[in-house]
C-alpha cells in the first residue's frame, strides 16, 4: 500500500494548476445516463473516484472514450471524456460497485427517469457519518415513484413516468438536490425544489443539463424550478475548477510560507474560506490567472469558524484549517455542523504535536511552537490532506499511510507540491 513521506521546513513558491472539481465531475458523469447522445466533459480530473464511477457507468451500458493527450497536457491537466448511453443495458447498480463510492447511488435518478425503474444498492456507512439517502428517496417519491427497500437495495418504480411536484428538503442536501434535478428534468410537468443546495457543483450540473436541453431556473438559489422535457440531447461541458483543492493548497501555502499562484482558481467559488485565510494573516489576491497566496514571515492569527452549506465555510476544508491553526498564535475554535464524527484527524494531528481539545461539535486548537514528524494514518479524504499540511512544517519526517484516500480527490498532489519546493515523495508498496 502506497505511503507519502514529507520532510518539513520548505517554503512553497511557484505555480499550482487547479484541477477540475471531483464533486462536480461525478454528477456530470452520472447525467450522461439521461440521454442516448454523447455528453463530452472537459477538465475531468484523473482521480480514483472518477475511474470507479466510470466502471459503474459501464455496467449500465455507458460507452466511455478518453481523448489522447495534446501538446501542453500533463498528468496535472484535466482529461476530456466522452460518455454515451445509447442503451441502458442494466437498471441495477449492485452492492459491490456502489459500496466503493457513495455518490454512485445517484444513478438511481437518471435510470429511473429514463427507464421507469431502477434497483440500486444502499451505500452503507461512512467513516465521517451515516450520510443517509432518505432525502434522496423522498425526492423521488414526491415525483411519483414508488420506493421499496429489499435486501439492502432501493427499488424505485415509475412505469408511467415521473410527474412534476414540489420537493421541500427539511435540510440542505447536495446529494438530494443533484438527485432531484436529474429526476425532474425528464418528469412530466413542473418541479419546484425548495431549500435546494446552492453549491457551485449544483450550479455546474444545472448548466450542463441546460446545454442538454433541460429547462431550469434558479440554480444557485434555495429555490430551483424545472420544467420537464421529453428527452435530452448531447452536449459539451467543462468541469468547473475544484474549490476544495484550491482552499487546500491555499492553506498549504499559508502553513509553509511562500508565494504561490493557484492557476485557474476562482475566488467566487470559496470566498468564505479565502476570507478566513485572510483573517489568519495571509495575503490572498485574485488575478487574471487565478488566486495568489503569500505569507512571508507574518505570524498566523487564530480564527473562529463554523462550517456551513455554501456560501458558508465548507466542511470539506475543516480538517485542513485545523491543521493550519496548529501553528497560530493563540486558540482557534472550529465548529463542525454538517457531518457528525468528522474530527477523526484530531488524534493523528496530535501525533505531530498538535494540541486540540474536543467539546461536542467544536474543536479548540491551541497553537504550538513546533510540530514534529511522525508516522500517521489517513482516515478519510480530507483528513489525509490535513496531515500533508501538517507535515509541510513538521520538523523531520512525516510518513502518511493509507494514502489511497488522497488519490480519491487530489490529482498529482506530490508533483504539484514538489514543483513548488516541498520535499514530498510517494513510496509504493
Amino acid at each position: 500500500m502506497d505511503r507519502i513521506r514529507i520532510t518539513g521546513g520548505q517554503r512553497l513558491n511557484g505555480v499550482i494548476p487547479i484541477s477540475g472539481a471531483k464533486n462536480a465531475a461525478l454528477p456530470l458523469m452520472i447525467a450522461s445516463l439521461l440521454t442516448d447522445e454523447t455528453l463530452t466533459l472537459t477538465n475531468v480530473p484523473r482521480l480514483s473516484d472518477v475511474s470507479a464511477l466510470s466502471r459503474i457507468l459501464s455496467n449500465h451500458g455507458v460507452d466511455r472514450s478518453v481523448a489522447g493527450k495534446r501538446i501542453g497536457q500533463s498528468a496535472e491537466t484535466g482529461q476530456t471524456v466522452a460518455l454515451t448511453a445509447r442503451q441502458i443495458v442494466d437498471t441495477c447498480a449492485p452492492y459491490e460497485l456502489v459500496s466503493t463510492m457513495r455518490a454512485s447511488f445517484w444513478v438511481i435518478a437518471p435510470i429511473l427517469a429514463r427507464m421507469g425503474e431502477a434497483k440500486v444498492s444502499l451505500p452503507g456507512g461512512c467513516a465521517i457519518g451515516t450520510r443517509p439517502v432518505d432525502l434522496l428517496l423522498m425526492a423521488l417519491e414526491r415525483l411519483g415513484a414508488t420506493i421499496a427497500i429489499e435486501g439492502g437495495y432501493a427499488l424505485a418504480r415509475a412505469p408511467k413516468g415521473l410527474k412534476g411536484a414540489e420537493i421541500v428538503f427539511p435540510k440542505v442536501t447536495v446529494g438530494g438536490t443533484h438527485t432531484a434535478l436529474m429526476a425532474a428534468v425528464l418528469a412530466d410537468g413542473t418541479t419546484v425544489i425548495e431549500n435546494a443546495a446552492r453549491e457551485p457543483e449544483v450550479v455546474d450540473l444545472a448548466i450542463c443539463l441546460e446545454k442538454m436541453g433541460a429547462k431550469i431556473e434558479g440554480a444557485g438559489t434555495s429555490t430551483i424550478t424545472i420544467r420537464g422535457v421529453s428527452r435530452l440531447g448531447g452536449a459539451h461541458h467543462a468541469v468547473l475548477p475544484d474549490r476544495i483543492e484550491t482552499g487546500t493548497y491555499a492553506m498549504a501555502v499559508a502553513m509553509a510560507g511562500g508565494d504561490v499562484l493557484l492557476e485557474g482558481a476562482r475566488a467566487d467559488l470559496l470566498q468564505a474560506a479565502l476570507d478566513v485565510i485572510s483573517q489568519a494573516g495571509v495575503e490572498v489576491s485574485e488575478t487574471n490567472e487565478g488566486i495568489r497566496v503569500r505569507r512571508n514571515g507574518a505570524a498566523l492569527e487564530p480564527v473562529d469558524v463554523t462550517t456551513d452549506p455554501f456560501p458558508g465555510f465548507p466542511t470539506d476544508l475543516q480538517a485542513q484549517l485545523m491543521a493550519l491553526m496548529t501553528k497560530a498564535k493563540g486558540t482557534s475554535r472550529i465548529r463542525e455542523t454538517i457531518f457528525e464524527n468528522r474530527f477523526m484527524h484530531v488524534q493523528e494531528l496530535a501525533r505531530l504535536g498538535a494540541r486540540i481539545r474536543l467539546d461536542g461539535d467544536a474543536a479548540y486548537v491551541d497553537g504550538v511552537e513546533k510540530l514534529t514528524g511522525a508516522p500517521v494514518m489517513a482516515t478519510d479524504l480530507r483528513a489525509s490532506v490535513s496531515l500533508v499540511i501538517g507535515g509541510l512544517v513538521a520538523e523531520g519526517e512525516t510518513m502518511i499511510n493509507r494514502v489511497y484516500h488522497l488519490d480519491r480527490g487530489f490529482e498529482a498532489l506530490e508533483a504539484k507540491l514538489g514543483r513548488c519546493g516541498a520535499q514530498v515523495e510517494r513510496i509504493s508498496g
